[in-house]
């Protein structure tokens, strides 16, 4: 019966004179979801409200499936529009969508007008009366209870006449492209995809980098990354994913320096090239899906030294999460079958017995001297080798 759907989004309207920036956002974004379902959707604004409306037929469930995916929306309200014809075929209408949508039951319910237009000859509260009564009426077992009502009807006049009573939750968040850009480092574990998602829900644009590791890391772990990649662009739109290939310069570091350092030092130089991808695309930052103490390269010491080699700021939105708060995220956002794969990515198979969880800095620069004489052509060599693939 739904051929409309009102938007309802939430710090969205708290931006004063710039609201009008991050509404056209959101539409855009509304649009893109969309594109990908049959039906020719309409998406407009008007006075604080945006609406999506299809004259086609169209899968009601697919497309609330894929506004559910856009951030920037707080509710979806599926509703029935109407033209302003007199109060009589409001009352008649607004009883037709009860009786469809609820198919009688007995339940309660409360009418919460809203007139944004002024002109209309009833206020709000007379609206509120006048047509409970007509409800009241037309179903007689329905009652009316203004406190906790089973139902809440509202009833907008505004150029039409809004009539819904559903709110299906969204995302939240603010629309993608209205915070800028960050480059993700994305492997193949639980917390990345999750740091990326979360990130996204903030309005960023998100690009990534893998680091593969063949022969020690499959195409079937490089496949899995990919998959991750399609999940969180499900949400976050359009991710260019950088495959880097890191072999040579693990071995080199695993050749060259102390096996306790390994984690550390691999990590530095993963940061420095995610970083040279990151100014290259015009992000502002570097995302991570770390989380203080959860393994030894996440411990303050260690985040420390990392951090050390970046100019970008390093955005970690999972840092303050147990695991069970990630996983839980994972599980809600689809990644979670996927990152559990048995697929291991090049960051365990470097992983010394007994890593160092409180590293110096000038220790871990004293080791990094030994490998002057070939890491920057291995770095060199990993970038212009990398491979990128435009993941929608």
């Amino acid at each position: 019966m739904y051929k409309a759907f009102l938007i309802k989004y939430g710090e969205i309207g708290t931006k004063g004179k710039n609201r009008y920036l991050f509404e056209d956002a959101l539409c855009r974004q509304i649009r893109r979801a969309l594109k990908k379902i049959d039906g020719q959707f309409v998406v407009s604004k008007e006075q604080g409200r945006i609406y999506v409306e299809c004259d086609t037929d169209f899968d009601y469930d697919e497309a609330v499936a894929k506004l559910k995916t856009v951030f920037g929306i707080l509710w979806i309200c599926p509703m029935m529009q109407i033209e302003d014809n007199g109060f009589d075929d409001l009352a008649e209408q607004t009883v037709k969508y009860l009786k469809d949508v609820y198919k009688g039951k007995e339940m309660t319910f409360k009418v919460r007008a809203r007139r944004a237009r002024k002109n209309y000859p009833l206020n709000s509260m007379e609206i509120n009366m006048d047509l409970g009564e007509k409800i009241l009426d037309a179903i007689p077992q329905m009652k009316v209870d203004v406190h906790k009502p089973d139902i809440e009807l509202n009833v907008e006049i505004r150029n039409k006449i809004n009539i819904y009573s559903e709110f299906i939750p969204g995302p939240g968040g603010m629309p993608v492209g209205t915070n800028g850009k960050a480059t993700l480092l994305l492997s193949g574990g639980i917390d990345s995809p999750v740091a990326g998602y979360m990130i996204a829900k903030r309005g960023v644009i998100i690009d990534a980098v893998y680091f593969h590791a063949p022969p020690y890391t499959s195409e079937r772990a490089k496949q899995k990354v990919i998959d991750l990649a399609k999940l969180v662009a499900v949400y976050s739109g359009p991710i260019n994913l950088h495959i880097v290939n890191f072999t040579d310069i693990q071995l080199y570091i695993y050749d060259q320096c102390p096996h306790d350092e390994l984690t550390i030092i691999m990590r530095r130089y993963m940061m420095k090239i995610a970083e040279h991808f990151a100014l290259k695309e015009e992000s502002l930052g570097l995302i991570t899906g770390e989380s203080i103490g959860q393994v030894a390269s996440q411990t303050m010491h260690s985040l420390a030294v990392t951090n050390e080699v970046c100019t970008l700021p390093v955005l970690r939105p999972l840092i303050g999460f147990d695991k069970q708060e990630i996983i839980d995220i994972s599980e809600k956002i689809g990644t979670f079958e996927t990152s559990i794969l048995p697929f291991e990515d090049c960051c365990t198979i470097f992983v010394a017995k007994h890593p160092v969880t409180k590293p110096n800095l000038k220790a871990i620069k004293r080791s990094e001297l030994k490998l002057r004489e070939k890491i920057d052509e291995l770095v060199q060599t990993a970038i212009e080798t990398t491979e990128t693939l435009w993941i929608d």
